[in-house]
């Protein structure tokens, strides 16, 4: 049995179908989570990683944890996973916290040390910024076919949640990978100017790129991003370093193909743009 926490999220969805289609016998988890939710077959469990001890439930049988930083208490979560048998924890983080150790990412960092020390089998996976980022543009581009954002021509090698989902059902059922620290990131940099072209593309509809302030980009960012992750946030976006910049091979090395392109995750999602 694998756990997925975090089923219903862009990576999570995704990472819970490929192992059912696997054969694999999963628990879907998630806060508000329903039998709908997710394929048949799969046991959905409604429950809080802020709140370890009402994971029980859903650890029940399980050998393997795909583990989001969420809630404060990871120790907890994880001492919860190992006492039901859980011996792999596969954990979803930042690539920020090697890019940025400290300050904003200080707490996915904790969760990568609980990981480290909880005597599991572990796996981490620091992903850079995700093609699903673009799902902000819905509201704008069916009313106006307006795309705003800040910082129009720096360039990074945001990735696919799929090509996430897919390193994540690799690492959590092949041996090889213990102890093992991934950097994911799509094929090649691309600049916010150019993911809204590549969305004009897929709806075959055109597209204005209007560029933002980074004042206008905090104000907004600020409704739905915590405000100890905000600043790094916009820092990664305006003042990327050099290896932020950087293409991975991890993702190509564990699954044995490029990375895909954002125009794909553009194609794929068309139909939300529309």
């Amino acid at each position: 049995m694998i756990v997925v926490t975090g089923a219903t999220g862009n990576v999570g969805r995704t990472l819970v179908r490929t192992l059912a289609a696997a054969g694999h016998a999963v628990t879907a988890v998630s806060r508000h989570i329903q039998d709908a939710d997710v394929p048949a077959g799969v046991r959905a469990v409604a429950a809080d990683l802020g709140t370890p001890a009402g994971l029980d439930a859903a650890l029940q049988g399980a050998k393997a944890l795909f583990l989001l930083v969420a809630g404060d208490d990871p120790t907890g979560v994880l001492a919860t996973a190992k006492a039901a048998g859980v011996t792999r924890v596969v954990l979803v983080s930042s690539q920020g916290v090697g890019t940025r150790p400290g300050g904003a990412y200080a707490h996915v960092a904790g969760f990568e040390q609980a990981v480290a020390a909880s005597g599991l089998d572990y796996t981490i996976l620091r992903s850079g910024g995700l093609d699903s980022n673009a799902f902000a543009w819905v509201e704008p581009i069916r009313a106006q076919r307006l795309a705003p954002a800040p910082f129009a021509e720096v360039g990074l090698p945001f990735v696919d949640p799929d090509d996430v989902a897919a390193v994540a059902a690799a690492v959590l059922t092949e041996d090889g990978h213990a102890s093992a620290t991934y950097v994911l990131t799509g094929p090649a940099p691309t600049t916010p100017r150019e993911r809204a072209a590549a969305i004009a593309e897929a709806i075959g509809a055109p597209v204005t790129f209007v560029e933002m302030t980074r004042e206008e980009a905090q104000a907004q960012m600020a409704q739905f991003v915590p405000p100890e992750v905000l600043e790094g946030t916009l820092a990664i976006l305006g003042e990327p370093t050099a290896e932020e910049q950087t293409v991975s091979p991890d993702v190509e090395r564990i699954l044995g193909r490029p990375a895909a392109p954002f125009s794909a995750w553009a194609t794929r999602n068309a139909p939300a743009f529309r």
